[in-house]
């Protein structure tokens, strides 16, 4: 049994078009997957121990002979939108280049998970109504090149900042990132929420098994 994950987010999009933040996203997937999969049991925050660390986990689905881990990333430019009677009102977070190692991050901390669990599968989603991430810079010798997230693109191997970037700018983010599978970056549209600047949002989704 493997997680529909385009079938999921198609399914969440028509109730939830738009998310107040990352935990808003987080609980309204979990509710999902727990009406999809009642035989499976779900945890959110899992502390999950890994080669001596401890990783938080954001979304942990366990049952006979199957389990799912799941990390988020729920990354906004402003926009305030109000639907039916609920009004979102959603920060303009910036710092893509920071949010791209992140979510990259999190692919590795899944694959971690996966080699430490054999037959697990694992999710890493971002979803965004920032274009920046889907786009592809004009620019190929910005610091972050290596974290780009551009539609088509092929992401393999050790990932690290260039070497004009600031210490101040990637404090806590210095170590290089090294994946162990390759991923072919691509976007789906998730939803449109509103039909002002950054009212579309799209997702993208790595899997390791």
């Amino acid at each position: 049994m493997a997680i529909d994950v385009a079938g999921l987010m198609t399914a969440l999009a028509s109730r939830r078009p738009i998310f107040h933040s990352e935990a808003d996203f987080q609980h309204a997937l979990a509710w999902d997957l727990h009406t999809r999969l009642p035989e499976l049991g779900i945890r959110l925050e899992l502390p999950i121990e890994v080669s001596g660390k401890v990783l938080h986990l954001d979304l942990w689905l366990s049952g006979p002979g199957h389990s799912v881990a799941i990390e988020l990333k729920y990354k906004t430019r402003g926009l305030s939108v109000k639907l039916d009677e609920e009004r979102f009102s959603l920060k303009d977070q910036s710092a893509q280049d920071l949010g791209r190692y992140d979510f990259l991050k999190d692919v590795r901390r899944i694959e971690e998970i996966a080699q430490s669990r054999p037959g697990l599968e694992g999710w890493a989603i971002l979803l965004t109504n920032d274009s920046s991430y889907w786009k592809r810079s004009s620019d190929s010798s910005t610091v972050d090149s290596a974290f780009r997230l551009h539609n088509g693109r092929s992401i393999a191997g050790t990932l690290e900042w260039g070497s004009n970037a600031a210490p101040g700018t990637i404090r806590s983010r210095e170590d290089p990132i090294t994946l162990a599978g390759t991923y072919q970056v691509l976007w789906h549209d998730y939803s449109a929420a509103s039909s002002a600047s950054y009212g579309a949002f799209r997702y993208l989704a790595f899997s390791s098994r």
